[in-house]
Formats: C-alpha cells, sequence, structure tokens
C-alpha cells in the first residue's frame, strides 16, 4: 500500500463508520479524516430547529468537508476519511430537503454548489459502505450516548437508509466494498478480521 491511495467509509448515523476508520487506520498506517462535527457552530441550534438552521448548517458541512478533502489530497500516503462530502448532499442535504426544511431555492443553490465543487475533487479509490439495519442503529446511538443524537426519531434514520440505499444504487465514482456492519465482528472476530482484510487489499 505505499502508493497513494483514498479511502472513503460511508453509512448512517451509527453504523460504524469511526470504529472502522480506527481500526483500518491502526491496521495499514492510514491517515484518518474525521468528520468536522464539533466545528460546526450550527449543529446544537439545528437539532433544536431543524427548518431555521437546515441551510446554513448544511453550507457549513459542505464547505469544511471540501477543505477536508482538498487537504486529504495533499498529505503522502494512503488517506481515509470518515463520512465523504458526497454524503452530505447526496443524504443529509437531500433529506433535509424532502422534509420541506430547506426551500426549493435554498437547495437549487446548494445543489449547484455541490455539483461545482464535487467536479473539482478526486473520487476515492474505494468507497466502503457500512450497512445496519435501523434498530441496530437506534442501539448503537443510544450506547454512544451523544447528547444532540439521543432523541432522533426513528423515521429520520429510516429516510437517510433509504436514501443510502438509492445513491449507492447509481454510484459509479469508485469501486464499492459492502460491509453488513450488524453482521460483522471485525473488531474480535479472526475470520471476520481477515475477510476486510483481504477484500480491502483486493481492492488496493
Amino acid at each position: 500500500m505505499a502508493k497513494k491511495k483514498f479511502i472513503a467509509i460511508a453509512g448512517n448515523i451509527g453504523a460504524g463508520k469511526t470504529e472502522l476508520t480506527t481500526f483500518l487506520c491502526k491496521r495499514y498506517g492510514l491517515t484518518p479524516f474525521f468528520e468536522p462535527n464539533d466545528q460546526n457552530p450550527y449543529l446544537e441550534d439545528f437539532y433544536r430547529d431543524m427548518k431555521i438552521w437546515a441551510f446554513r448548517s448544511q453550507i457549513f458541512f459542505l464547505t469544511h468537508k471540501f477543505r477536508l478533502h482538498r487537504k486529504l489530497e495533499q498529505v503522502p500516503g494512503t488517506a481515509l476519511q470518515d463520512r465523504t462530502i458526497y454524503e452530505d448532499a447526496e443524504i443529509f442535504a437531500k433529506n433535509l430537503h424532502r422534509q420541506r426544511f430547506i426551500d426549493k431555492r435554498d437547495f437549487g443553490t446548494y445543489w449547484e454548489l455541490y455539483q461545482s465543487v464535487s467536479a473539482a475533487l478526486q473520487p476515492p479509490d474505494l468507497m466502503i459502505y457500512l450497512q445496519c439495519p435501523v434498530r441496530t442503529l437506534k442501539q448503537r446511538i443510544r450506547l454512544r450516548g451523544r447528547v444532540m443524537e439521543r432523541e432522533l426519531p426513528t423515521s429520520y434514520l429510516s429516510r437517510l437508509s433509504a436514501l443510502y440505499e438509492e445513491w449507492f444504487n447509481g454510484y459509479k465514482l469508485s469501486p464499492v466494498l459492502v460491509l453488513p456492519t450488524d453482521k460483522l465482528d471485525y473488531l474480535t472476530d479472526l475470520v471476520d478480521r481477515v475477510d476486510l482484510f483481504r477484500q480491502i487489499e483486493r481492492h488496493l
């Protein structure tokens, strides 16, 4: 894995992206890039009133994810990203628009900006998609205890899951490795771990 590569990990809230990112970085000595949730000054307001703050919050994520993506293109060696700029637009912003938290005019402006930004970026060499049923997502979200996520309704997670499936059905930018994380235990099960390494190394 000496040649520079870009691996992206995509999946719904609670699917296990951060755990897999940390695990693979330790295994292969990769450079991790995590989602800038803690830096978003709109996020707490967004969870309180999505209609007022949705557009501003998504513009923040798009701007900072673009900057993060450009940064990972410059680092030597292989970079691993926990949630991509594509998900911000194709899943989260689109969901907010469909729920009418972002109106048609604002979403049109956002989408035009996203298309311009994404066209300028290097796509991943491998996209790892973590599939996970909503019931398991709810359990994991409850266990990790993040205050802003605690009250997320099941319907919200279900809509996101449907959008993830819709997106990946048409995703063509790179090879995709689909991992059903409710059935895999690569952290403690040696067989699952070896199989995971084999699949990733086949793509790289």
